[in-house]
């Protein structure tokens, strides 16, 4: 039996712990110290196909990984694991100028013959957008797709984690390799996988390693309102803001992108308090609602923002992946199941050489 660790529960780790946990010839164990862990800060929506983003490679990563979801979701419920982390009830996204609106529609119409799952794609007036989500304003039209779908980060990586049967430690551990083999908390390993996200140059830089991997500061809030929020869409309007209904009432607002505040974790009430106001133009409701927490993660993002993963170069028996940024549900998930398969010595959907680790990741001279 080979053994394998995963240094990081976020999306990367609990899905790869779930996929290589299925094959009785690996012995999975999971690291994960939590804190300040991006999946965990996140409430997520999944709809990539308004994008506008020039890489191509990116967005095929992004469109996959919105279908991936429905594989990982049948897998989960087959293995008797509830998925309520996900729902589908559809996205509003909103522009300032209404050409836009109309462009967002044709890119995503044309996209729609790869991406089924888009679903329902229409320009709504007011009238009609609050049959969906009553009490919305700011807007004349928007643009909704059925197919969009939001994720209850948290929620995700539990699921995933329990399912796996893996045994995790929680704690802050780091990669010690001696004669040729790998130690991670005073354990040897056959293989490991890196899924630490922006912490991935803290374990790399001690063997020698340069990381193209940097801090990004998330921070949203959390509202307990009356209303009846099950099927409400996640609402996009332009800038960092989305407001996200979840079951029972809750809401989330959010998220920020800050990229000058390191690993800090603290509060920004100021922060909050102005995005707040804008959401409060789109959605006056929210004056009404009880804010019950406020959440902060760090996402890890590379120089020219674009993902990675596969082998650590000059150690074919470690496997990272970093660079995920503020799209973490969505692809994550379909990376770590990328990289279970590469332990494996199996290939997927996407070719790790179109997300090459050794343009982020280099040994130092």
């Amino acid at each position: 039996m080979k053994k394998v660790a995963i240094i990081g529960a976020g999306t990367v780790g609990s899905t790869a712990a779930y996929y290589l946990s299925k094959n009785p010839a690996y012995q999975v164990t999971v690291f994960d110290y939590g804190q300040g862990q991006a999946t965990k800060a996140a409430a997520g929506i999944i709809s990539p196909w308004f994008s506008k983003r020039r890489n191509k490679e990116w967005y095929r990563m992004a469109r996959l990984g919105a279908d991936f979801y429905l594989d990982l979701i049948a897998d989960l419920q087959k293995d008797g694991f509830a998925t309520e982390f996900y729902q589908q009830t559809g996205v509003f996204l909103l522009k300032k100028k209404e050409e836009s609106l109309e462009a967002l529609y044709d890119l995503a119409d044309q996209r729609r013959k790869e991406s089924p799952l888009i679903g329902d794609l229409r320009l709504l007036s007011r009238a009609e957008a609050a049959e969906y989500f009553p009490d919305l304003k700011g807007f004349d039209r928007l643009l909704y797709a059925s197919g969009g779908a939001r994720v209850e980060g948290s929620l995700l990586t539990h699921t995933l984690l329990a399912a796996s049967g893996a045994e995790v430690i929680q704690k802050k551990v780091s990669l010690d390799i001696r004669d040729g083999a790998f130690w991670v908390d005073s354990c040897c390993f056959d293989q490991v996988i890196l899924a630490t996200g922006a912490w991935l140059p803290e374990l790399l830089k001690p063997l020698g390693y340069q990381v193209d991997v940097r801090p990004q500061k998330g921070q949203l809030r959390d509202y307990q309102t009356a209303l009846v929020t099950d099927d409400y869409p996640v609402v996009m309007p332009e800038g960092e803001l989305d407001i996200i209904p979840f079951q029972n009432g809750k809401i989330s607002m959010g998220a920020t992108h800050e990229n000058e505040m390191g690993y800090g974790l603290g509060v920004d009430q100021g922060l909050l308090d102005k995005m707040e106001q804008e959401a409060l133009y789109y959605f006056p409701s929210l004056s009404q609602a009880k804010v019950v927490s406020e959440r902060v993660g760090i996402r890890g993002y590379t120089s020219d923002f674009s993902p990675f993963f596969g082998q650590v170069p000059n150690l074919p028996q470690v496997l990272a992946a970093g660079g995920l940024g503020s799209s973490g549900l969505t692809t994550g998930p379909l990376i770590g199941y990328h990289l279970a398969h590469m332990v494996q010595g199996k290939s997927g959907s996407l070719n790790p050489t179109d997300y090459p680790i050794e343009r982020y990741i280099k040994k130092e001279k």
